[in-house]
Parts: C-alpha cells; structure tokens; sequence
C-alpha cells in the first residue's frame, strides 16, 4: 500500500529551516518515529525536538518542545539552503524518509528505533523478549550530488535538568553522562565541537550516494556506550525496523476509501504501545497546552483505563487481537490485585499506582504555556466511567478479538470484571470529575452515568459465556434504574438534547457516543435532537468538548497534535458526529 498522508507543514512556513515564535515548530509540523517503548517527534527542518529514553515516562533527553531556549535537541541539516522538503514514512511501516531538495542534489534523512534484540518472537507480537536498543537511527544520505552537513545538539538529562558531561571521541562520536551513572552514546564519524553553550556541532561532507549516521542511544554503561559508537550495522537495524512495521500492517485489514488514513492511524497508535508490559499510553508528551498560553498542560505519557480501552477497540477493528491479550495480561497484573474499588484512572507502563505530579519552573512552555508538569494528580480521581469502558472493552474482547487460539484469560480478571459490575451498583449514584477530569468538583456528569449503564449491560450480556459465573438479577435492576434517573435528568427538553451534567444546559461532545454504545438507538428523537444541538452549537472548524471555560480545547491543537486530546476529540467529536449525522438510520438498524 503506498502511503498518502505526510507529516503536514504550516503553509505559513515558507523555509524548511524557519522557526517562528521564538523558535517553535507547530505542532502539525512533528512527525512520530517509535519502538514500542518510547518515541520521538522530528520536524520538518530536520530537528528531533521530543525524545524520552529509555521509555515513554522516562526524563526527557530532547525537549525543545517545551523550552526553544533551553530544551534538547538533536538537528540534521544541509549546509547548502533547501529549495524545498518532502517527507513521508515508508508504506506501512514507521520509518520516516525526509528530502531536502537542494539546487544541487538533495539529502535524505532516514529516522527509525529499532525494535529489541534478541527477542525470540517477532517484534509487535504482544510477547515481550529480548532487550530492547533505547536508540534513534539517523541515516543521512547525499542524492544526485556532492553535500555538506551540518550537526547541531544540546542533550541533557532530566528535563533539561541536568547538563550533561561530555566525552568526545575523534571519528567514533561522543559519550555523555549525568555523573550519577546514566549515559548515552552519539554516534557521528564527521567532525564535533563543544561550544560555550555546551552545544554540539558537527559537519560532514558526503559524497554523491554516500552515506552517513547519526545515532543517540541510552547506554547502560560507559562499556555499553562505547560498543554503541563501534557498531557497524545501522542500515540493517533500519531496514529489520522496516520490515517488522510492513510484517504487523500485512496482517491489518482496512479497506474502503480510507484504507490508507486507517492504516496509517492503526501504525500510529501501535506505537503507542509499551511492549515490555501490554500498557498503552494516552500520549507521547507532556505538557502540550490545551490553548497557547494557557496554564491545563497535563502529562499523558501514563496508561488511562479508558484512552487505552478505545485505542484497543480501533487495533483490535483491524485486526491486532495480541495487542488486546496483552493488555488484559497487563490488567491481571496491575488491577487484579487490589480489587474493583481501588481502581485507578490512570497507572503508570509498568502497572505504577503512584504519579505525584509537580512542576517543572525550569521551562518556559511551549510558546510559553506555562506550567510545565510531570505526573498527575489525575491519578486520584474519581472517574465512573472507567469502569463501564474496562466491562465494554472486555465484551467487545470475546465478541470481536479473541479466537481459539489466543491466550487464556486469567480467572483473576474474570472475578475482576464481576466485582466492577458489583461496584458500579455501589457507586453510580455518587458525583464524579467526569470524562475530561475537571479539578473544580465533583459533578453528576450524564456521560459517566451513561457508561455505568454501559458497565452493567455488558456484564449482563457476559453472563451468556461459560466462563463468566455470575448472577445478573441486581445488575439487571440497577442498569434499569440508571437508565429511568439519566432519561429523567440527563436529558433537557428545553434544548432538545442531552446534557452534560444533570439538570444542566451545558452540552458535551462526548454524548455523541451515546448511540454508539448502544444507549439508546441514533434514530431516538433524543438522540436526533443531540446530535443536532451539538452540531449548531459546538461544530466550529473543529468540535469543542464543552462550554465550560475549564474545558475548552484550543482547535488548532486539537487537531494536529499526536496527544490525547487531539486524538480523542476527534474520535469523539468530528468523526462521530459526521458519522451520525449522515448514518443515523445505520446506526437505529445496527448495520454501521
């Protein structure tokens, strides 16, 4: 399949190598590279602005992102000024190809992370083996002609914390360490400085199809890192990286129109994936503003019950069913153990129950939104609706994902699963922070109580399996009495449309998936007048997801950003509604 959609550029951006607003990027402008256990985000002019190793939650090595001035980076370019850029990734697949056009000639960059070493099943497979490289590949190619490059990098540890000590050796690259036995290893042949600003420069000629590399990888070691600079085998790490990513996208099944987009969305959120343990993270970065100088900059790098539920609905639809068992590996280990009513909103990728949240005053923000923070409180919350996306998620497991020949499911979760449904009996009448986590109070939020509905009929339904040994006559009661108390009070005839909390006016882009999960069916006059009412008062170029001033999204944002918001207004809000409102009579036949 060839792929279509490229990382896109602001059409304001008239050179690649221009950094407006201070020196920041857009954010449309980043493209992803990842291995499963962390990533990086790449701009256009050639810089890697975001990079935590060796995983996700790890203190950031590159992160200009959140501080032009003082954040790492890590930036390839020409010396001679490009004409023009193009970049895509390879077709299906996750390495990403950057040319800049040059009036001579060009020059590629090739951005890849490999995925383990030695691991005895094949990489993306949900089967954790091997140890994994912690590193970003750049291969740096000169096309058609003679080039000149150029290597420019501040790397330091913690956030920008933490300068690093830094070891240069001649032809091989650098070695550097945070003195408290931390290292990484850069790999680059050409010539490197150390300026007054601690910076890295570099410069390298290439001739005509000759090529070069620049690797940053974490090192266990100082032996570690100096093995790093003495390998020789970075084309074939790409090239297996490539072949692993197009191995996982042969066996997705996307067709239609949109093939390529779903493909290509599939790619994205399987990266998001933490191998080593089956979490699923709700972002790459921290910090993004949710509108540019604002202070709601929240960390996301962490494993929310309810973003990793829908991100293993869209894998499993095309057809990833060992991401799904692994994650229900991941919940025996990290929900069984303390039960039903200790659930949590969030954990951390290896199933960490504790994420204090705190301020980085070191940053500035990007475009100066500050605060910069770590952690999140969030974690504390009470959130009702988790608990009808883990019932929903775990379902739609056994009716969609789970074959013969794929691993059991512990009868720990199974027990789990019947005590969720016994708890949401016990709490659904109590208030929450809702859906989009307000820290103002608790509220009777509609689309929390309309998940806890989800929660009992799928525990009901679940009843129908073998395994699932259960009585459902007080769920059957309870969800009847949810239902009756959200129709009476969740719905506002006055505005002809559900609401977002309980006796309220506010609308909500979330109720858009009231038809979806079976609520009540689209072609309900209530459900008819939600849609509408969100459509006429909540569609602008983008939806936002509420009135409330606490909770308005800025557009620009949440369209583009590889974050959780981004990605999740758009499944909630302009996908859904589009959908819904043109396929209302396949959403009240089932037939979607």
């Amino acid at each position: 399949m060839r792929e279509t959609n490229q990382p896109s550029r602001d059409p304001g951006d008239m050179t690649v190598n221009s950094r407006a607003g201070r020196g920041y990027r857009p954010i449309a402008d980043y493209a992803m590279v990842g291995d499963a256990q962390s990533g990086a985000l790449i701009a256009s002019d050639g810089g890697v602005d975001w990079l935590c190793l060796p995983h996700f939650d790890s203190p950031a090595i590159l992160c200009r992102l959140l501080d032009a001035d003082r954040g790492g980076f890590l930036a390839i370019t020409p010396a001679a000024n490009p004409i023009s850029m193009t970049r895509s990734y390879r077709p299906a697949s996750n390495v990403l190809d950057t040319t800049f056009n040059l009036p001579n000639g060009g020059v590629t960059i090739t951005d890849a992370m490999p995925f383990a070493d030695g691991d005895p099943t094949p990489p993306l497979d949900g089967i954790w083996g091997g140890h994994g490289r912690h590193r970003l590949i750049r291969l740096v190619t000169a096309t058609k002609a003679p080039a000149t490059i150029y290597l420019t990098a501040r790397i330091a540890f913690d956030f920008a914390a933490t300068p690093a000590r830094i070891e240069l050796l001649p032809g091989r690259g650098a070695i550097l360490d945070d003195g408290a036995g931390r290292f990484l290893a850069l790999r680059w042949r050409g010539s490197l400085i150390i300026d007054d600003d601690g910076v890295l420069r570099g410069e390298m000629p290439l001739d005509r199809d000759e090529s070069t590399v620049c690797v940053l990888g974490w090192a266990r070691d100082q032996e570690d890192a100096l093995r790093i600079l003495d390998k020789r085998n970075w084309e074939r790490q790409v090239a297996e990286t490539d072949s692993a990513w197009r191995e996982w996208a042969s066996h997705c099944h996307a067709d239609g129109p949109f093939a390529e987009a779903i493909l290509r969305s599939a790619l994205t959120l399987k990266m998001m994936t933490f191998e080593p343990s089956g979490a699923v993270i709700a972002a790459l970065t921290t910090s993004l503003p949710e509108e540019i100088g604002g202070v709601r900059n929240w960390d996301y790098r962490y494993c929310w019950l309810r973003d990793a539920t829908f991100t293993l609905y869209a894998l499993l639809l095309v057809g990833d069913r060992m991401a799904a068992a692994a994650f229900w590996r991941w919940i025996e280990r990290t929900c069984v153990p303390s039960g039903a009513a200790n659930l949590q909103v969030m954990y951390g990728i290896n199933g960490q129950r504790d994420l204090p949240e705190r301020t980085l005053d070191h940053l500035s923000g990007y475009r100066d939104s500050r605060p910069v923070r770590v952690g999140n409180a969030a974690a504390d919350q009470c959130q009702l609706d988790i608990y009808g996306e883990l019932l929903d998620a775990f379902w739609f497991y056994f009716q969609q994902g789970r074959r013969e020949d794929s691993p059991p499911i512990d009868r720990g979760v199974w027990e789990l699963m019947r005590d969720v449904a016994d708890h949401i009996c016990e709490v659904w009448r109590f208030p929450d922070q809702g859906l989009w986590e307000v820290r103002s109070g608790p509220r009777h939020f509609v689309y929390s109580k309309v998940m806890c509905w989800v929660g009992l009929d799928r525990a009901i339904r679940l009843c129908e399996l073998d395994e699932f040994d259960a009585e459902p006559s007080r769920w059957i009661g309870e969800r009847d009495a949810l239902m009756e108390e959200i129709l009476a009070r969740g719905f506002n005839p006055a505005i002809n449309s559900f609401t977002m909390a309980y006796d309220s006016s506010d609308l909500d882009a979330a109720l858009l998936r009231l038809p979806l999960v079976g609520f009540l069916p689209a072609a309900d006059a209530r459900i008819v007048g939600t849609i509408d009412r969100i459509q006429a008062e909540l569609r602008g170029k983008f939806i936002d997801r509420d009135f409330h001033r606490e909770c308005r999204l800025a557009q620009a944002i949440a369209a583009n950003r590889p974050g959780r918001h981004g990605v999740g207004i758009n499944r909630i809000g302009v996908d859904l509604l589009g959908w819904a409102s043109v396929n209302r009579q396949r959403f009240a036949t089932g037939v979607v």
